[in-house]
């Protein structure tokens, strides 16, 4: 089983109330419904809205469809993780389309004085005062939304293809993470039939431009620039599983022992490593032989997964899954593929088995333990 993680190339919040101003380097990305007494009101309000654009590397994406990604099964996820959120009560929810318009990043900074205009905002797609973003006559399978009746001001946001929509609805008590499926917009860039230029990030159309104070919800996450380890990601996943055990013997009875193997415990951020995981009864058996008990190596049944934590937060950076983290199996034993660009460099990760034995799920934590440098 196979996870890869790529992180953003560029992002940026495009806001409506701050038209042509440019957040590339901001550390807050946000989709945002405000609505702003303090500015000039049209029938009576003037409500505003932020969205934000990820954009991701093309190149990195066919070389990882061209030569790793080989099994029918697999799955893309955009992971954003939660700074702040305001105003949630009911259900907010995000819709995540690609783009379809090409857009620069730029240098700037939320309210930068004097403003900063070298990138992306709501009206351009590049430097302030050239570019604009379409905002009539679109293309076949393209649009844009903005509200000129409560906002005269909000032509621009964005031009995206309408095919290949995700969304995630969010309430007061669930996770505020965004996690959401988006294999069919990755789908497209990787057959081409979409050129990649990212993906926009917006409240539904219903609660963007809200003319009411109560009803605005602010969703603020972590940008590729906040310097912690919660940068926007997109998170692909293949079934790549295989389970041969030859002459093996398969693990039936507890307790047991699971230790990792081929751990050096510290590997370069462009490493790719296999590793292995030697099984047995922890209280083998007598048997009458030549060698040692404690050297036979069982294979784990079937319904064995790994994950991965961070060791200061405690947090899984890959957690198990059912598909896409099982482990494999040959005659030799059992073992999983880890690509260690997925992880944030200059930290400590430990490694967690869980498996299923007779009828008792249990989880091996025998702290293996492996640090990323950079390199």
């Amino acid at each position: 089983m196979a996870v890869y993680k790529l992180f953003p190339t560029a992002d940026a919040t495009i806001y409506s109330g701050y038209s042509t101003m440019n957040t590339g380097l901001d550390e807050i990305l946000e989709a945002s419904s405000n609505y702003k007494t303090s500015q000039l009101q049209v029938n009576g309000t003037n409500p505003q809205a932020s969205r934000f654009l990820i954009k991701f590397n093309q190149a990195e994406i066919q070389s990882l469809f061209s030569s790793n990604i080989k099994a029918a099964s697999w799955q893309a996820n955009l992971r954003c993780f939660v700074a702040n959120s305001t105003g949630l009560s009911n259900t907010t929810t995000l819709n995540i389309n690609a783009l379809a318009e090409d857009w620069a990043m730029g240098t700037g900074k939320f309210l930068d004085s004097p403003e900063t205009a070298n990138g992306v905002s709501w009206v351009y797609k590049s430097y302030s005062g050239s570019n604009p973003w379409t905002t009539s006559g679109f293309a076949s399978g393209t649009t844009a939304s903005f509200n000129l009746v409560k906002n005269p001001d909000s032509s621009g946001g964005g031009v995206w293809y309408t095919a290949s929509q995700a969304s995630q609805s969010f309430t007061y008590y669930s996770d505020l993470d965004v996690n959401t499926n988006i294999t069919s917009i990755v789908t497209n860039w990787s057959s081409s039939a979409f050129q990649n230029y990212g993906v926009i990030i917006r409240q539904s159309s219903s609660q963007e431009f809200i003319d009411n104070i109560l009803g605005s919800v602010t969703l603020q996450f972590f940008s590729r620039d906040t310097h912690t380890i919660y940068p926007p990601q997109l998170e692909i996943k293949w079934n790549d599983f295989s389970y041969n055990t030859g002459s093996l013997s398969t693990l039936t009875t507890l307790p047991a022992t699971v230790l990792i193997a081929n751990n050096p415990g510290t590997f370069y951020s462009s490493s790719i490593n296999v590793f292995r995981v030697n099984a047995r009864p922890t209280y083998p058996v007598r048997v009458w032989q030549t060698a040692s008990v404690y050297t036979d190596n069982y294979a784990l049944p079937t319904a064995s997964f790994y994950a991965i934590k961070d060791l200061d937060t405690d947090e899984y950076v890959i957690d198990y899954d059912t598909t896409y983290t099982k482990l494999s199996c040959d005659s030799t034993g059992n073992y999983f593929i880890l690509y260690m660009n997925g992880l944030e460099p200059e930290r400590y990760y430990k490694i967690l088995i869980q498996s299923t034995i007779g009828n008792s799920t249990i989880v091996f934590d025998e702290e293996n333990i492996f640090k990323v440098v950079n390199g």
